[in-house]
């Protein structure tokens, strides 16, 4: 099997990369890596989709370095079957314009259920795998790149700050005690109402001075008294375990509550008494004709 890529990445970042059993894994698309350290880094399941199958194998990959040339091996039996399979995969890097070109060569051998399927079938699949790989290589040399050209630059600002103080570049170096602008002192504002001269002389004059502060720190202050919490207290006494809408509405209660008038029992008592002795005074009248008639 033989196939080229172009990556548009130096080939030195490149190699640093497929080099590196630690960055290889996290480019290797289906790649499941084992949870135990001590099996290496290279080791676990590995996906490929064949046709239209998809076959898990359970193996691990070593990375050679041989003559300026890379050389990954590896094998694996099926998770899920009797196959296996065993790869010698060879990458060579050519810098190119703007770039680099990279070979792959290798030798397949399989049985299994790998074995049944067509030469196109893993010819295809093989390209495909080969193109994820590269393409994840690529990023991740970009950006080991990038954060190295990061901390080169910070390191150099560093050593330019320390240089020269002001930040110029004129070829004067700057005496070391010398302070920045932001170091400066920052005068107080003239609408500070402690900055006058006179302000400052009247509180520092006594009792018998002649200053214009005259009086004015031995004058005393005066506060307000504080009011009687006795009114507060009695009004939260008063709410506890009532509601708001009974707060609201109910009539004030204690030294607030308003005092009933007293109520006139004597006219009820004698209306009370009238009404039988009226019908008392009525039956006898009643009684005493009817007797006196029958006399006659």
């Amino acid at each position: 099997m033989e196939h080229e890529v172009f990556v548009p990445v130096p080939a030195e970042a490149l190699r640093a990369t497929l080099a590196d059993p630690a960055r290889v894994v996290r480019c290797v698309p289906g790649l499941q890596r084992d949870a135990d350290a001590a099996a290496g880094p290279l080791t676990g399941r590995l996906k490929v989709r064949v046709g239209g199958n998809t076959i898990t194998y359970r193996g691990a990959l070593r990375v050679i370095e041989r003559d300026g040339a890379i050389t990954y091996e590896g094998e694996g039996t099926e998770a899920r079957g009797k196959g296996s399979a065993e790869l010698s995969l060879t990458v060579v890097l050519t810098p190119v314009a703007e770039g680099t070109s990279l070979s792959f060569t290798g030798a397949l051998t399989a049985t299994g259920r790998l074995a049944e399927a067509t030469d196109e079938a893993r010819s295809t699949a093989g390209a495909k795998l080969l193109d994820k790989f590269v393409e994840a290589v690529a990023a991740l040399a970009e950006e080991q790149s990038g954060d190295a050209a990061d901390t080169g630059a910070e390191t150099g600002d560093d050593s330019d700050a320390d240089s020269d103080d002001d930040g110029v570049d004129d070829g004067v170096e700057e005496p070391s005690g010398r302070g920045s602008a932001s170091d400066a002192p920052v005068p107080p504002s003239s609408l500070d109402p402690f900055l006058g001269e006179d302000f400052g002389e009247g509180l520092g004059d006594g009792p018998g001075g002649d200053g214009p502060g005259e009086g004015l720190v031995d004058a005393p202050i005066e506060f307000p008294a504080p009011q009687p919490a006795a009114e507060a207290a009695h009004a939260r006494r008063t709410m506890i375990g009532r509601s708001a809408e009974e707060v609201d509405h109910a009539p004030p209660r204690g030294r607030y509550a308003p005092v009933p008038a007293p109520e006139t029992s004597s006219a009820g008592a004698t209306l009370r008494w009238i009404a039988p002795a009226a019908a008392l005074a009525l039956a006898s009248a009643v009684v005493v004709g009817r007797a006196l008639r029958r006399r006659r």
